[in-house]
């Protein structure tokens, strides 16, 4: 590239990144092994992935009531699995539609299949958005990537759907609705963007993205059958329980949320908290477009906003995070200091990496996780604190002039932020 910018030449090489390239499908062939059952690695709990799959085949064996049920998963979980796994099922009816088709194959080629398109598709949609500074993306969001692939949740297709409604933003397209639509399968992280298009007077757009949800949802009675909803809600008020009550791990999620309950601050006062974060973030999404500011910094930090909105967040959505990121880059690039360069590179490794180095040490200290309250003591949420470092950090870099020497181009210079659309 030529460019004398710290991240790019010092770390972000050619090679490093060709290293990163080969490694992710490496990663998903081995996990896809594991859940055949080719390798020794000795499986004690299920996946998120697997949580789908069982997901799916309650759904067509008319038990979709059943699976919003935290009593009936666990024992079903335990039946497949044989260990006390913790993880009831929260989705939007419309995502119980996407794992119906995950479960018409077997574990291992649905997981192959859903996590490998789904990465695929992230990874073109980042190197769309960040253009020459992709390599420098990729790193610092490397970590998020592989805890994804693990688990094989639904953070690829989240970053994809978001990704693809920001660049039809960006070219000024009401089409953007679609995905934005689609969102419904994980909405809280949708939020952001929603209000982006009611700030930007973007009518058709939302329409549109109206329209898609509106259709998602009577797809989903029509499969499903009315019941499925209040059992949904039902589901989504238990979960605000066990939230409270501490029984999912903490240290996974990147919530200003879970990091104060992490060191014992009481949950209501550690919801207020999420609750002012999360006015203060949207506030900003309005104040980037009323301020006319230039279209990769809106939707930069229309991204990075969405990430803010729920103290239910995990590190998977932290692909929300190389959007944002990718929207970014060539300006922080452009204006930051090789020190401050590199400490967004730390921080970003940091908030990305955290939860997976967090739970090695856990299980190691204290076994596979058991999120009962008062089995053990969880390692403190720090991932939070460090996004909102990485936000201070962002601000003030942006806040100055750019300097004299070029960086990678921008996208979206010079196109509209409100209104246009075609």
């Amino acid at each position: 590239m030529g460019l004398p910018f710290v991240i790019i030449t010092r770390f972000a090489t050619p090679l490093v990144t060709r290293v990163l390239l080969l490694l992710m499908p490496a990663v998903v062939l081995a996990k896809a092994a594991t859940l055949a059952g080719l390798t020794r690695i000795e499986k004690t709990e299920l996946t998120d992935f697997e949580t789908f799959h069982i997901v799916g085949r309650m759904i067509w064996q008319g038990r979709a009531a059943e699976a919003y049920h935290a009593g009936t998963m666990r024992e079903v979980q335990r039946v497949v699995s044989g260990s006390d796994t913790f993880m009831p099922w929260t989705y939007p009816p419309p995502f119980d539609l996407v794992v119906a088709g995950v479960a018409l194959l077997p574990v291992s080629l649905a997981y192959l299949l859903f996590t490998g398109a789904t990465l695929a598709a992230f990874l073109l949609v980042l190197k769309r958005i960040a253009g020459e500074a992709f390599p420098a993306v990729l790193l610092a969001i490397f970590p998020a990537i592989v805890v994804t692939i693990g688990c094989g949740q639904n953070g690829f297709l989240s970053g994809t759907l978001i990704g693809l409604a920001a660049l039809a933003f960006a070219g000024g397209r009401a089409l953007a609705g679609l995905p934005l639509g689609l969102m419904v399968v994980k909405p809280h992280l949708a939020v952001a963007f929603a209000l982006h298009a009611v700030a930007a007077r973007h009518w058709r757009c939302v329409g549109l993205a109206a329209c898609v949800v509106a259709l998602a949802c009577a797809a989903a009675t029509l499969a499903l059958g009315i019941a499925v909803w209040p059992a949904f809600v039902s589901a989504v008020a238990e979960a605000k329980a066990f939230l409270v009550a501490g029984y999912y791990p903490l240290h996974r999620m990147i919530s200003v949320y879970a990091a104060l309950r992490s060191l014992a601050v009481p949950a209501g006062v550690a919801l207020a908290v999420q609750a002012g974060v999360a006015f203060l973030a949207l506030s900003v999404v309005v104040a980037t477009i009323r301020g006319r500011r230039d279209t990769a910094t809106v939707l930069g930090a229309t991204a990075l906003a969405g990430l803010f909105v729920s103290p239910y967040a995990y590190d998977y959505d932290l692909t929300l995070y190389g959007i944002a990121l990718a929207f970014l880059m060539p300006d922080l690039i452009r204006r930051a200091s090789p020190r401050e360069q590199i400490a967004l590179l730390g921080l970003s490794l940091f908030t990305c990496g955290y939860g997976l180095l967090a739970s090695v040490w856990h299980d190691r200290r204290v076994g596979q996780d058991i999120p009962y309250p008062g089995t053990a003591a969880w390692p403190p949420s720090l991932a939070g604190f460090a996004l909102l470092a990485i936000v201070v950090l962002v601000w003030r870099i942006l806040s100055r002039a750019a300097g004299p020497v070029a960086a990678p181009a921008r996208l979206g210079d010079g196109l509209p932020l409100a209104g246009g659309l075609r």
